[in-house]
């Protein structure tokens, strides 16, 4: 089971300088049409082809996220990674709907 963040915490991690890497858990015309900010896109059912390339470290800090609670992806997208040796993964469950209702930007 992976461990949660709130967007609370993310926020907080990012405003403090927290070294971690945002992962988009949906496919690509949702990444384009807006992400968290440094946000790399990887689609649930693309971790075995990407991961490697876009996450070389596995020890690092991963934060997985999708559109909302509603959304299964970024949770398909932790385990999976969890499943390839990931150590230090994190999902945001209310995901890109929490982060906009709260303020939060989107990049493009």
């Amino acid at each position: 089971m992976t461990k949660t963040i709130t967007g609370e915490e993310l926020r907080t991690a990012l405003a403090k300088g927290k070294n971690l890497t945002l992962v988009e858990a949906l496919p690509e015309k949702y990444y384009q049409a807006g992400h968290l900010p440094g946000a790399v896109q990887m689609n649930y059912d693309e971790v075995n082809a990407k991961a490697d390339a876009l996450l070389p470290d596995k020890n690092a800090f991963i934060v997985t996220y999708c559109a909302s609670e509603t959304c299964p992806n970024s949770g398909y997208a932790a385990e999976a990674l969890v499943e390839r040796g990931y150590t230090n993964i994190l999902k945001y469950v209310a995901g890109k709907k929490d982060w906009t209702e709260s303020g939060g930007k989107l990049e493009k």
